[in-house]
This record gives structure tokens, sequence and C-alpha cells, in this order.
């Protein structure tokens, strides 16, 4: 059975309310708001902060694109190397007579025709279709084909300070590279 206690009094603690009271002790309605909200201050310095952090990201990110940029020119510098070490092999009657030896470069129109032309030719036509390509792919690009006993050496295509020597052939490739505003050199021997 059920019995219902209808004469209790219902209580109910729900404040219509939400604002504080003022209890009239000085101070307490400060206390009480100052930890809502951040001021003025704290806004501006935490902008410094992440300004500083976003300043930080892209120079890593400016860092980046300079490093790829010259990964870049070395592979295509690479590329090159491995070009005329092909030429160089294709035309092997030139390479043992040792016209790939400082050859001049001269464009000869034969050489890009079905009449042809000499193995001494295609070396210089080699030599100047080559430095071409570098001269517009690399920035201030230039290349020489050499025989060097020593190919670690040489500060330019104008000083590339071949020896002559060796049964080696250095293919000595130059470029500026952006990073540091030098000259970068890339050599490969072929025997």
């Amino acid at each position: 059975m059920i019995k219902k206690y209808s004469n209790l009094p219902l209580k109910i603690n729900c404040p219509v309310n939400t604002a504080p009271v003022n209890t009239g002790t000085p101070g307490l309605h400060r206390a009480i708001f100052s930890g809502r909200g951040f001021t003025l201050i704290e806004v501006l310095v935490s902008l410094v902060i992440l300004a500083v952090g976003l300043l930080g990201i892209s120079g890593m990110q400016v860092t980046g694109l300079r490093s790829n940029h010259s990964a870049l020119k070395r592979s295509q510098a690479t590329l090159f190397a491995a070009d005329m070490a092909d030429r160089i092999r294709i035309n092997n009657i030139a390479f043992t007579a040792g016209n790939y030896n400082n050859p001049t470069a001269a464009i000869t129109a034969t050489c890009q025709t079905t009449t042809g032309c000499t193995p001494k030719q295609m070396a210089e036509n080699d030599l100047s279709l080559w430095n071409s390509a570098i001269g517009t792919t690399l920035p201030s690009g230039s290349g020489v084909v050499c025989l060097d006993s020593t190919p670690i050496d040489g500060a330019s295509s104008t000083a590339p300070a071949c020896d002559n020597s060796g049964t080696a052939y250095a293919i000595k490739i130059w470029w500026l590279d952006n990073r540091n505003a030098a000259l970068q050199r890339f050599v490969v021997t072929y025997q």
C-alpha cells in the first residue's frame, strides 16, 4: 500500500537569479569575477608568442625550399654527367682516338643529318650541345670533359685544372648554387 504525504511541504532549492549577491564584503564581487576571461595583456602576449612561432615555421619552410632547389640542381648535374658518359660510350672511335679530351665545342650541321660526320666532329658537336643544355638548365652552368689524373679539382670551366694525363676522362660540371652563391662542382670519371 502506498501512502501519500500530501500535507508535507515541497521545498526545491533552485535559485531564480544566478547573479552573485552583494554580501556587503568589500572586494568579494571582484574576487568572484576575476577568473572570468582574459585581460588585454594576456591576449597580446599570446599573439606575440604565436607570431614568433609562425615566423620560425616560415623560416624553416624557406630553408627547406632552398635545400630542395639545391638538390634538384645537383640531380640535374648528375643527369648531364650521365648524358655525356653515354655520348662518349656511343662514339667509341672518338673516345679511343682521344677526341673527347678538351674538344673545341662546335656545331656541325651534318652531325644532325643522315649524311653524318667524322667521330671528331661528333665529339665537338656533343660538347657544344651538352654545354648548351647545361647553360640553359643550371644557373651559370658549364661543363668540361678532359683526361685528368686528379679529377676532384678545378675552380670553373675556364680553369678546370685538367692535367691531360691518365686514362680516365673527367666529366666536370659547375653551376651557381642559390644557397650560398658559390660555384658548385660535380665530377664523374669515365674509363
